[in-house]
């Protein structure tokens, strides 16, 4: 395990769950959080989609109970600005090898994503061995995840993208995912109504399923 992994380690502190949050609004930041740590996530990534994604970082890490980490993270100004919010760790749908860097000299451990095995072999090369593999269920779910987990051990997965409650314990006993990353615990539809309870009640669920 390199730096960057036990950095990671550290940071999730056992979690397997990571909800994927993209929020619109920064004055959703502290009741999502409420409802996120009342149902027992311990873990939050909010994606740099939205022009307020700051803001939501920044009020869902002070909020407490929960280390959050910035997603969709596609630029070394974006991980600055990410974890200047308080973002702990930084999550990117692809691999670019500046960011990567970025995050190195700002100490927060960062998981690039890769599609392929040239991708996965380039993060490799560059030091960092936990990746997401996005979208995993575009991409063929299980299937591709065994087939980039053969030839590569020494690698470890953080699948997002398409992944609902019902394939959550599928992908979770696979001895190289390291957590899984959904948003069906918070959907914009969900967000828009400000149905925190069922937030609260989703990620209960999930947390559930979670954890062996």
């Amino acid at each position: 395990m390199n730096d960057n992994a036990k950095d990671l380690a550290s940071v999730l502190a056992g979690t397997r769950l990571i909800p994927v949050l993209t929020v619109p609004h920064a004055d959703a930041g502290t009741a999502l959080a409420a409802a996120l740590v009342a149902g027992g996530a311990r873990c939050a990534e909010v994606a740099f989609r939205t022009s307020e994604a700051e803001q939501v970082l920044k009020a869902m890490a002070a909020h407490g109970g929960l280390a959050v980490g910035a997603g969709t993270v596609l630029t070394p100004e974006q991980a600055e600005r990410a974890v200047a919010a308080g973002a702990r760790f930084v999550v990117s749908p692809g691999f670019d090898e500046a960011v990567v860097t970025k995050c190195r000299e700002l100490g927060v451990p960062v998981v690039p994503g890769i599609a392929t095995a040239t991708e996965l072999m380039r993060a490799l090369r560059a030091g960092v061995d936990t990746v997401k593999l996005f979208p995993a269920e575009a991409l063929g779910g299980l299937r591709i995840l065994r087939a980039l987990a053969a030839p590569f051990p020494q690698a470890r997965f953080l699948p997002t993208g398409g992944i609902g409650a019902d394939l959550l314990a599928d992908y979770l006993a696979e001895p190289t995912v390291v957590a899984v990353g959904g948003s069906w615990m918070a959907t914009s539809a969900h967000l828009e109504r400000g149905d925190y309870e069922a937030i609260r009640r989703l990620t209960a669920e999930a947390v559930e399923r979670s954890t062996p």
